[in-house]
């Protein structure tokens, strides 16, 4: 017999343990199977389990899981990353708080032995929690990204790209981050909206030059009056990088500055002469309409550079200090400074010598480091760039023919976008721990590339060569994924029986990072998309649809919530809420969905206790009973839904249907109608619907599986032992339901629909009208025809047990003091009087219904208030409208009870 209720953590570990020794996670070895393959967005090495990677692999393995148990042949490739710059960062933070010394002073080889030494003891600790949430991954086939296999194609693709030209060495603006000392893409920049100032800075014009500057202006804003000026005035919020400048821009159309364009400025602090130009960047309407130009500091002021033929020059160096490495003329004085101290320094001497004009204070946006939290610096550096435009035309090509679609369809949006508008790929990272760039410098500078060391010696002869310091970027190698976990470049077994992957299940905000680099590398290299289907997930925020954070200590940590309710609860909430772009998460949500899976265990013993077990050959087709051909046909209808659901990637649309069928329909309903069956005396009606409640239940656990799958083990093994045995002992490799729609059967939907109908109708006025549970009404058909006279005969001991009603009867006419209703197409009446108190329920309706009007008041002014909606956050926005539809509905209920007390 089951225990009373199911016990997830000692289960779970059992459970799992039985499924990876089954061998089943692996595919199967039929090749007349169909191919199905997922490979895991790789977490990094330093991670640990955290609610996004819940929602994303709990989607994975659904699919996994359900694919399975339709024959498929399954792969599900997991693996990790090594995540460079966050991995380097753990790591030194360590050394450092153990009092040891910096990776510059350890040398690279022993830091980045430390490095390993560390991914070795902590590497494994996200791979062990995935095996906590239930992920079905084969572990045989587990991956790294630095694992020999994946550096082996990371140098194949490096040089077969350079070879084609679509890898080369440029200098160029990167994003350069002060405290890693390295350079990062744009999208680890984090744009903060800061306070600043506006500094504005009189340079002085060379060679004795002046113009008529306007100061003031009629009412249709032409000039009236004007000043002579020696100067002009440019506005920065970086006074520090005008040791930089090359030049000052104005608009071509902005006539105060027309007769300047191609004069010279003296610089106020180096002294340097600099070019005044032409070019549409400068705005005539924000400030001077001036704007001082330093191409090597700013990526808007290198493109001016570009264009105008301006020169440009570093001032600072990698630790963001100012330097005169490349530029003498910056006064030693300033030498050394940090580039905060620096800026203090120089507005005090333009505030000193008379040239700082203004101080506006400001909002700006500045650019930090996502992970060092610092000031990002546009910096000029030699770095190794890929040909991200050429590589990224076939990707756009794909999905726009459809040779890799989106689900949902509207992120094909940002993925064009960002393709059709894609800058080169900085793929170089000035780090130790990554896969070091396969390229040698002799002394002349000349480049040798090479897959190994011995190729390029044999290309560079007898010359002296160092390797390149640098490692690439970390999405470089994870854009291989997959097809380099697959034994890329060798031909394998598993590239052609597996690649390209059917799936790919990932968030929103990797498009950009992972998505659209492995379309470009897939294409480029496999001559084919690396996925046929991108199934988007959502953002989960808590239940006020906040971000979590852990300052605002809203944060769900989901091994938390395994540990106290297991894992199948938190599977079956991120599968019915992953429907939403953002998901609104509370702990009460998945403490909801645990009580659905003990009504699943509940509804297991309620079978064992009246003896409904596996009969061997038990036709469910055959089933004579009403009710028993009526749950054959609403689980068919159920298996279709899941399926449907589940093919097109609609996660919560499936989960939804497993909801409604076990608990609305197979707990609620079937197991109810069936309880005067079995304690009835026809033995042949008994022995069939307990056949039928056991075939059902099994067919039910088949369903639930994919996506709860250790309560569905666990129901499948303990109800195993009680009839007949079943061709497969775990339910990890069951068949999944093949149900013909020959199944439905229309009369017996028709007749159970009508008593559910009737049913449902008459709980809903017990419950408008406030009736006692212990009360038993009797009800009345006003004038029923004759279908509906044999269905109240046929039906009338359960109408009465599940109505709650005293008695069933026919009238001509409604009994004074009832309350008529329709259900199903006939008027019936429940007679009340006598049995509530028609005052005191009128007072409490009217009472509610008054309380009601006031939520809708308030809901409704704040709602109408154009600012409360344009400033408010979108989540508490989307809050206040739902309040008011759900007091809407409410007082439409309760003014309908009302109306129906005043007909009494």
């Amino acid at each position: 017999m089951l225990d009373k209720t199911f016990d997830p953590k000692a289960a779970e570990p059992r459970l799992y343990a039985q499924w990876e020794a089954s061998g089943l996670f692996a595919p199967r070895q039929d090749t007349a199977a169909e191919a199905y393959s997922i490979v895991i967005p790789p977490p990094n090495v330093t991670g640990s389990l955290h609610i996004g990677h819940a929602l994303n692999n709990t989607l994975q393995d659904i699919l996994a899981r359900y694919h399975r148990m339709k024959g498929k042949a399954v792969l599900w490739l997991p693996g990790t990353d090594h995540a460079g710059i966050a991995t380097q960062m753990v790591v030194e933070r360590q050394l450092a708080a153990q009092g040891n010394v910096g990776r510059r002073d350890m040398g690279r080889e022993a830091f980045v032995q430390k490095v390993w030494e560390w991914k070795v003891e902590s590497g494994g600790t996200i791979v062990r929690q995935l095996r906590r949430l239930g992920a079905s991954c084969d572990w045989s086939r587990e991956r790294f990204t630095l694992d020999e296999g994946l550096n082996a194609a990371v140098r194949k693709v490096f040089v077969q790209l350079f070879r084609e030209g679509l890898i080369y060495r440029d200098k160029r603006l990167v994003n350069w981050d002060p405290h890693f000392q390295t350079a990062i893409s744009d999208l680890e920049v984090e744009q903060r909206e800061v306070d600043g100032h506006y500094w504005h800075f009189a340079y002085p014009l060379a060679n004795g030059v002046t113009y008529e500057h306007p100061v003031a202006f009629d009412d249709d804003g032409s000039a009236i009056e004007w000043e002579t000026r020696d100067y002009i005035v440019v506005a920065t919020t970086r006074p520090e990088t005008m040791l930089g400048d090359t030049g000052v821009a104005v608009h071509p159309d902005d006539a105060r500055y027309a007769a300047l364009v191609g004069k010279e400025i003296d610089h106020p602090i180096t002294g340097r002469r600099i070019r005044i130009v032409a070019d549409d960047y400068a705005d005539p309407t924000k400030g001077s309409g001036a704007v001082k130009i330093t191409p090597a500091h700013d990526f808007n002021d290198f493109g001016v550079g570009k264009r105008t033929g301006l020169e440009a020059l570093n001032v600072l160096d990698a630790f963001a200090r100012i330097t005169n490495a490349d530029t003498p003329d910056v006064p030693a004085e300033y030498c050394g400074m940090d580039r905060f101290e620096a800026r203090k320094a120089i507005v005090a001497r333009a505030e000193a010598e008379g040239w700082l004009k203004e101080i506006e204070k400001t909002r700006h946006v500045v650019p930090h480091g996502d992970r060092s939290g610092v000031v990002i610096e546009p910096w000029l550096t030699d770095q190794w760039y890929v040909d991200a435009h050429t590589l990224a035309q076939p990707a756009i090509r794909a999905v726009e023919q459809g040779d890799t679609v989106f689900e949902p369809k509207s992120y094909e949006k940002i993925y064009f976008e960002w393709l059709r508008n894609i800058e080169p790929w900085c793929i170089s990272r000035q780090l130790w721990w990554g896969h070091r760039i396969p390229a040698w410098y002799d002394d002349a500078g000349n480049i040798y590339v090479g897959e190994t060391e011995e190729e390029v010696r044999a290309q560079a002869g007898d010359r002296e060569l160092r390797q390149d310091e640098d490692v690439l970027d970390t999405w470089f190698s994870s854009a291989l994924w997959p097809f380099s976990t697959m034994g890329w470049p060798e031909k394998t077994e598993d590239l052609e029986r597996f690649y390209p992957t059917s799936d790919l299940v990932t968030a929103a905000d990797i498009i950009f990072f992972w998505v659209a680099r492995m379309m470009m590398m897939g294409l480029h290299f496999m001559d084919e998309v690396p996925f046929r289907r991108v199934i988007i997930n959502g953002l989960v925020r808590d239940e006020k649809g906040q971000k979590m954070s852990k300052s605002k200590g809203n944060v769900i940590d989901p091994l938390g919530i395994i540990d106290e309710l297991g894992a199948d609860p938190l599977r079956f909430t991120m599968a019915i809420l992953s429907g939403t772009r953002d998901i609104k998460l509370s702990k009460q949500r998945i403490e909801g969905y645990r009580n659905f899976g003990t009504k699943l265990w509940n509804a297991a013993r309620f079978a064992q206790m009246n003896e409904a077990v596996r009969v061997e050959g038990f036709d469910a087709a055959g089933a004579q009973q009403t009710i028993n051909r009526w749950i054959l046909g609403e689980l068919t209808k159920a298996e279709r839904q899941v399926s449907t659901a589940l093919e097109g990637g609609r996660f919560d649309d499936a989960a939804a249907a497993l909801y409604r069928f076990v608990w609305n329909v197979f707990c609620d309903w079937y197991l109810e109608l069936a309880k005067p069956v079995f304690q009835g005396a026809d033995e042949l009606a008994k022995a069939e619907t307990r056949a039928m409640t056991a075939w059902t239940l099994d067919q039910t656990l088949k369903l639930m599986h994919p996506v709860m799958p250790f309560i569905t083990e666990e129901l499948w093994a303990q109800t195993a032992g009680d009839g007949a045995p079943r061709d497969e002992d775990l339910l990890i490799g069951a068949a999944w339901p093949h149900l013909p729609d020959a199944f439905v059967d229309a009369s017996a939907e028709t007749e159970i629909g009508w008593l559910v109908d009737l049913v449902t109708d008459i709980r809903q006025l017990r419950a408008e009208m406030n009736v006692p549970p212990s009360a038993k009404p009797p009800l009345a058909f006003v004038a029923p025809d004759a279908a509906t006279a044999e269905r109240m005969s046929r039906h009338r001991d359960l109408i009465r047990t599940l109505g709650r009603v005293s008695e069933l009867t026919s009238a001509e006419a409604a009994p004074e003091g009832a309350v008529t209703f329709v259900s199903g197409g006939a008027t019936a009446a429940l007679s009340l009087a006598g049995i509530i108190d028609l005052a005191a329920e009128r007072a409490r309706l009217e009472k509610e219904i008054a309380a009601l009007d006031s939520d809708i008041g308030h809901f409704g002014k704040k709602l109408g208030n154009p600012n409360f909606v344009a400033r408010a956050a979108p989540e508490v926005v989307e809050e206040q409208r739902e309040k008011l539809a759900a007091a809407e509905a409410g007082k439409a209920r309760l003014q309908a009870a009302l109306a129906r007390l005043e007909g009494l």
